[in-house]
């Protein structure tokens, strides 16, 4: 199976199907599955522009409004997860997961599916303890606060997933699980990213919450985003008993721009399925239902239970007859039905309607999950409380002083004493001009007939294993195909370890094609066009 993995989306599906019905056509492939690791933006009109959390300025309908009205359809299966640049009112009304237009599914706030026997789980969202212990009280019309606290991961996420104990294939988090970069090049990362090196060298870079998930899961794959670097890691995991000791390839992407690294296609052998399309996971929807009655709907802190006595049940890991129940109430159907419907009316060029408010929708898909599993529609629960604790009109800003806020759960974290700038930490501007300046240098020094070195090969684990797990990942080998797609030069090919995987890493140059007649022109937030050759063409 040829898995297609892409690091920060920004609502450009136009240019990564685009990219990769070029390399199907070039390597003579079909891609199966593609896999993206947050900032999808599913935004379908002017009022999902509002409740995302990106400078006014860059508030701009990208492409995904066509995928959702029916003007195209996504060419290939296309799973998400969530990031920090969200349409949140749309992804909200999907809390257990769902479609978001047809054949492109949301994983929800956290869940796991299947496809073709491969098991595949998703985390949504960014951390930060200061709402780690909140409930999901979000609710449109957001205000300051809510519009970033909506997209920062729960500990009722995190918790439903720790009680997963059959294998997990591929995992993915927008951002970095903490410490996985001191299993990769630590010294590479720091010179495309100096700014990263102050939380590296405290170790308080990446999500505390996603490092517990790595530790409990060890899923074969992890794939993240959100830094805007390839960065690779192989991680071996202290063996749990007397079962072999697991190892997972790591593997963060950029997002799609000019000179990025933001694709790779992995090989992952095939299984026997049920179904060749995508199917719910009978242990997930069986962990679902046994902690409906924890959820929470306000801010108030919650805290998971534990085996101290004061809890009487703690342990809410499937059994066998749970997953019967689930498959009882599924009537036996694991195929995930093409229930897919619109909630608003979609963006129309012709119509613009630049003032339309933020929308709350219950989803039918949602309704029906829940009928049939016996789960709280929270999104529709926080709508109806009758109280304003969703959308409090609150102007405290996010990042001030938390020394007031309750001690994290996470003894270790200090993220808040970090000098150096994480990028959710910083202002989402600067974020923004940071990657224009970035995009402006590499333009400057790149000649038009780039090399890259021949091969990127992932390093040693910390701890000893067979050098047959290694996987070697090779450098970018594709660059942005002209309308009428050309042979590019250069290409390299890499294998996947003991699966013998063939990993291909793309990317975009604007230096290869021959005249501008010839280029595809996108809008975009910082890098607003490909263009073939350097001119004064630029779109605010």
């Amino acid at each position: 199976m040829k898995i297609a993995v892409e690091g920060c989306c920004h609502g450009e599906l136009d240019k990564i199907y685009e990219t990769i019905e070029y390399l199907e056509k070039k390597e003579s492939i079909k891609v199966d599955l593609l896999l993206c690791c947050g900032d999808f933006q599913a935004v379908r009109n002017e009022g999902d522009l509002k409740c995302m959390a990106v400078p006014a300025k860059y508030r701009t309908m990208q492409t995904f409004y066509k995928y959702y009205s029916g003007e195209k359809k996504a060419p290939v299966l296309t799973i998400f997860i969530g990031g920090n640049h969200e349409a949140s009112n749309h992804l909200q009304e999907l809390p257990y997961g769902g479609w978001v237009a047809p054949n492109i599914y949301y994983l929800g706030y956290a869940g796991v599916v299947r496809y073709k026997g491969i098991r595949i789980g998703g985390l949504s969202g960014i951390y930060k303890s200061h709402d780690y212990r909140k409930g999901h009280h979000e609710f449109p019309p957001y205000n300051p606060e809510t519009l970033r606290s909506v997209y920062h991961i729960r500990n009722m996420e995190v918790f439903k997933l720790k009680q997963i104990q059959m294998p997990i294939d591929i995992f993915m988090s927008h951002d970095w699980p903490r410490r996985i970069y001191h299993y990769g090049n630590t010294e590479d990362l720091l010179r495309k990213k100096k700014f990263l090196r102050s939380e590296v060298e405290t170790n308080t870079l990446g999500s505390p919450a996603a490092e517990e998930l790595l530790a409990h899961l060890q899923p074969s794959y992890w794939f993240s985003a959100h830094l805007h670097v390839k960065f690779a890691a192989l991680m071996q995991h202290p063996p749990k008993g007397n079962a072999a000791p697991r190892v997972t390839k790591f593997l963060s992407l950029d997002k799609c721009l000019p000179y990025r690294e933001f694709l790779q296609i992995v090989d992952i052998p095939d299984r026997s399925s049920s179904s060749e399309g995508l199917e719910y996971d009978p242990e997930w929807f069986a962990v679902l239902k046994a902690t409906n009655s924890l959820q929470v709907t306000t801010p108030q802190r919650w805290n998971p239970p534990e085996n101290n006595g004061l809890h009487e049940r703690w342990d809410f890991r499937a059994s066998e007859a749970d997953m019967m129940q689930v498959m009882e109430d599924l009537s036996g159907e694991l195929s995930i039905p093409d229930n897919f419907s619109r909630t608003v009316p979609p963006y129309d060029p012709g119509h613009p309607q630049p003032h339309a408010p933020p929308s709350y929708n219950t989803n039918p898909q949602t309704t029906e999950l829940c009928t049939k599993l016996g789960l709280t529609d929270i999104y529709c629960k926080v709508g109806q409380r009758g109280d304003d604790a969703g959308r409090s009109q609150s102007t405290t800003r996010e990042d001030e002083d938390e020394s007031l806020d309750e001690p994290s759960e996470y003894p270790t974290d200090t993220s808040g004493l970090s000098s150096s700038f994480n990028p959710d930490e910083i202002t989402i501007e600067d974020e923004w001009e940071e990657e224009e300046e970035e995009e402006k240098g590499a333009k400057a020094d790149l000649p038009s007939d780039t090399h890259t070195p021949s091969r990127m090969v992932l390093p040693e684990p910390k701890s000893t294993i067979s050098p047959s797990v290694l996987m070697d990942l090779p450098p970018p080998s594709h660059s942005t195909p002209r309308a009428l797609p050309a042979q590019p030069e250069g290409e390299q090919e890499g294998r996947c370890g003991d699966e013998e995987a063939a990993a291909r890493i793309l990317k975009r140059s604007s230096g290869e094609a021959g005249s501008r007649n010839t280029t595809p022109i996108i809008k975009r937030r910082n890098q607003l066009i490909y263009q073939a050759t350097d001119d004064d063409e630029c779109e605010g």
